[in-house]
């Protein structure tokens, strides 16, 4: 994930944090509401990780145990993944990560150091197919090939849109674009976004993140592997194929603080094509003044003509952009995808689906840049 500089050494622990995968749970919370909150985002996609996560939310004890960490590092996907690298079976029963927590301090203290060392960079790049419409947009409107900038990057993993094929699938029918043979994304599509009739062009690719990983390190990449929730094979299959993609021509990516080394870069992807900066649920571990302060650079960015900037967060993480748009339903789990501060869509968390909100936003966009 990307830092600012603001969250304590005592809050962070000894490794930064990364790119999480909690969806539109909020961080800076009690332990109790994180993992209430996680398990309705869980809710009909992990069986075992929405059991696991109530039962934290009703059980004080292990609420205490949590309690001892750093608050960055109480994120439930965070806690769960270090559980099972130690060999909690999941999908398995809430007893046997009960009994791996609190006796983990007396066992060596193996789960909490893993905890301490390691952060939930899960680099989901089924997202792209929710962030690949929008792309096409930009690049029709700029009449360049893209110059993209990740913001907590992670591996890299999403800075391939154009390796992918896509299938969206609406009521009308599947509307698909050329690709790889077997690197296939798909997504449900409610209302009338603007699918690309062909492959985005990228011309340059780069991220930023406080611990970029290394796609050549098995360690690295088996942890990535560990983060998948436990019954979604397909999304194992997924990362499997990003990290081969990513193997072959590795990323640039640059160690560093978000609000510090942010502008320089998206100068830097000009001199390639059309800038644009993009982040999925990565904004949400910014303290709250500090997802102001990145709304704002990002809004300076985007007025100056530096870039295009697409966000894709919960909704409470970037409110100003979540009320250009509709109320989400109530207990909604989708996350809100914006266009240079407005909201465009609704997405799920991990890219599984895609509801447009702005139906003359290609006639704006491109008006815009005429």
């Amino acid at each position: 994930m990307v830092g600012v500089g603001v969250v304590t050494d005592a809050q962070r622990g000894p490794t930064p944090a990364g790119e999480v995968d909690t969806g539109p749970v909020e961080t800076f919370v009690p332990v109790q509401d994180a993992y209430a909150d996680f398990a309705r985002y869980a809710a009909g996609e992990s069986p075992c990780l929405e059991a696991w996560a109530r039962a934290v939310a009703a059980d004080p004890e292990i609420q205490g145990w949590i309690a001892t960490l750093p608050l960055i590092k109480q994120q439930p996907n965070l806690v769960f993944a270090a559980a099972r690298w130690h060999d909690v079976p999941a999908p398995g029963p809430y007893g046997a990560l009960r009994d791996a927590l609190l006796g983990d301090d007396a066992a060596g203290g193996a789960i909490r150091a893993t905890i301490m060392a390691r952060s939930t960079q899960t680099n989901e790049v089924g997202r792209l197919a929710t962030l690949a419409p929008v792309l096409g947009l930009i690049q029709q409107s700029s009449g360049r090939p893209l110059a993209l900038v990740e913001a907590g990057a992670s591996a890299g993993l999403c800075l391939f849109p154009d390796r992918w094929r896509y299938r969206w699938h609406h009521e009308g029918g599947t509307e698909s674009r050329p690709g790889p043979a077997g690197r296939v994304l798909d997504c449900a599509v409610t209302g009338n976004p603007p699918l690309p009739t062909s492959a985005v062009e990228v011309a340059w690719r780069a991220g930023i993140d406080l611990n970029p990983l290394d796609v050549r390190d098995p360690d690295a990449m088996a942890w990535l592997a560990g983060l998948v929730w436990p019954e979604q094979d397909d999304r194992r299959t997924r990362l499997a194929q990003a990290i081969g993609i990513a193997r072959d021509d590795p990323p640039y990516l640059v160690r560093g603080d978000l609000l510090e080394e942010l502008p320089d870069l998206v100068h830097e992807a000009a001199g390639h094509g059309h800038p644009v900066v993009f982040h999925s649920a990565v904004a949400a571990y910014l303290e709250p003044e500090d997802r102001g302060r990145f709304h704002a650079l990002m809004s300076r960015l985007v007025a100056d003509g530096a870039c295009s900037w697409i966000s894709n967060e919960g909704p409470q993480v970037l409110p100003g952009i979540t009320a250009t748009g509709p109320v989400l339903p109530a207990g909604s789990a989708l996350f809100v995808l914006g266009l240079d501060g407005r909201a465009v869509a609704w997405t799920h968390g991990h890219g599984r689906s895609l509801t447009w909100l702005s139906p003359d936003l290609a006639g704006r966009v491109l008006h815009r840049q005429g």
